[in-house]
């Protein structure tokens, strides 16, 4: 087919798909009623409580903290693993923070092109450090929501992937955060769901962690101080 030819088949072809009528979904499920009806979570285990059974039973583990104390044990978990270079957000809660507790050589800040600092992401840098959009109770899971200052590579080419939760963004299911983010009006481009570490049994059926990802997750779940009245501030 000649050059002219298949520019005419492609401008026919967006031709028709611009004056299609859009379609509608026929016999869509109702997937709200779906969740409303099924059995709900035991009583005597908070939201929290079947975060953490279900986050660590995927080989998460577990920092627990306070909006006051949070910092330092973050930095402790640092000292603990050894960790050297830090992969770090510099416009956010978590860089603004450890900036003021750790040397500045210690912080990698993401603000280059991949292609010029893929050498020491791979090489060099030993852990990436992230907030969190929230927590999926029900997985024991994380939600990410990649930025400009926080992209993807943040929690997937570091060997550790270090992320801070807030209790009180842990839902139960996927569906109520999508549901409380509204994301049918304001679909995300890349949001990430990530429970456990990287894991894969490709070869020879064996269960192998680091792969794909990093080998370890850390969450540093962080608990709101509660008001007078019992309620978190």
């Amino acid at each position: 087919m000649s050059a002219s030819n298949s520019s005419k088949a492609r401008d026919n072809i967006l031709s028709r798909l611009r004056s299609a009528e859009p379609g509608k979904l026929v016999g869509a499920p109702d997937i709200a009623s779906y969740y409303r009806d099924r059995p709900q979570p035991k009583a005597e285990e908070s939201r929290r409580e079947r975060f953490i059974r279900n986050a660590t039973s995927w080989r998460a583990e577990i920092v627990e903290a306070s909006e006051s104390d949070w910092p330092g044990k973050l930095v402790q978990v640092i000292e603990h693993k050894r960790l050297g270079k830090l992969l770090v957000g510099r416009d956010t809660t978590i860089g603004w923070t450890l900036s003021a507790l750790l040397p500045p050589e210690q912080l990698y800040w993401y603000e280059r092109d991949l292609a010029e600092i893929k050498s020491d992401l791979f090489d060099h840098v030993d852990a990436g450090i992230s907030t969190t959009l929230g927590g999926v109770a029900e997985t024991g899971s994380l939600l990410l929501w990649p930025t400009p200052a926080e992209p993807r590579t943040l929690s997937l080419i570091p060997p550790v992937h270090i992320a801070l939760l807030f209790e009180d963004q842990i839902v139960e299911t996927l569906h109520e955060a999508m549901m409380q983010n509204r994301w049918s009006e304001r679909m995300p481009t890349n949001l990430l769901m990530i429970t456990g570490p990287s894991k894969t049994a490709d070869i020879q059926r064996m269960l192998v962690y680091g792969a794909h990802g990093p080998k370890e997750l850390v969450i540093v779940l962080v608990s709101r101080q509660a008001s007078p009245n019992g309620e978190s501030a």
